[in-house]
């Protein structure tokens, strides 16, 4: 099994990506935001090449998804990606267990509970974490499991060449947000197709697979962290702007483009391929 750590990103697992992205990281990826509502509902998430785990607790904690998992070939940003679920859970409010009083005439009128309302995130500032330090996360009870923290958990593996037990149920989406450039230089074309190939066969029918590819000009530098990478570069013949073909040919939707979010060189085209049923 490969395990990977190390101070040159070779995989593009990058320690702080959100910093340098955002410049000054808030709780929200403006990624998730072109994602549509009704398609992380109830859904189960696979968010490839996590990282710290931004986006897979954004979704876990505020768009109703079901279940994600976060995966990664990094052991070091597994570990902060479940520090930082920790943190989330510490500064999200508390759900409402009020109710609501029926509409019987009776004089001392009962409540009805309401369903359970989605916690508020960063109700309590940073700074009560710094004082007291992240709380801990009690034991999920059976109505809690589908609800954050504990409705996401996170992985070290290489996906595209190993697989993880949660691979077993399938998933509804699967997101690859700026990591195809690193599956092509570091497996080159056949590992990038194969990765295609484990995406359209994990997901259920009409699942979405969420693409964010790199521009073939930033290559150029990336090739360069590793003479591996350099001698993969030469031998690529799939360039970004064939994915779309490739994934049709694998049996995908053509791309729905949701937009390009993002300043300068992060500025990059977010597509959805739907899997045909």
């Amino acid at each position: 099994m490969t395990s990977v750590s190390s101070s040159v990103a070779t995989h593009g697992n990058y320690h702080g990506y959100h910093g340098y992205r955002y410049h000054h990281p808030g709780g929200h990826d403006a990624r998730v935001a072109l994602l549509p509502r009704e398609l992380l509902a109830d859904a189960r998430v696979l968010d490839v090449g996590c990282n710290e785990g931004w986006i897979s607790c954004e979704i876990a904690q505020s768009c109703g998804a079901r279940r994600v998992v976060g995966v990664d070939i990094d052991d070091a940003l597994v570990r902060m990606a479940w520090r930082r679920r920790r943190t989330l859970w510490s500064h999200q409010g508390t759900p409402s267990s009020q109710g609501r009083p029926s509409d019987a005439p009776n004089r001392k009128r009962k409540r009805v509970p309401l369903a359970p309302a989605a916690p508020e995130p960063d109700y309590f500032p940073a700074s009560c974490q710094h004082m007291l330090e992240p709380l801990p996360i009690p034991p999920a009870v059976p109505e809690e499991q589908e609800v954050f923290p504990h409705n996401v958990s996170f992985r070290r593996a290489d996906w595209v060449n190993e697989t993880i037990p949660e691979d077993d149920g399938g998933y509804d989406v699967i997101l690859a947000f700026s990591v195809s450039k690193w599956i092509h230089l570091n497996n080159g074309d056949a590992g990038l197709r194969r990765f295609f190939e484990r995406v359209h066969a994990s997901l259920t029918p009409g699942g979405a697979f969420v693409l964010e590819a790199q521009p073939w000009d930033s290559y150029t530098k990336a090739r360069k962290l590793h003479p591996t990478l350099q001698e993969n570069a030469q031998k690529l013949q799939i360039h970004p702007e064939d994915f779309g073909g490739v994934l049709r040919s694998i049996g995908f939707e053509p791309a729905q483009h949701l937009g390009e979010p993002g300043e300068g060189r992060f500025r990059r085209p977010v597509n959805l391929y739907i899997k045909k049923g």
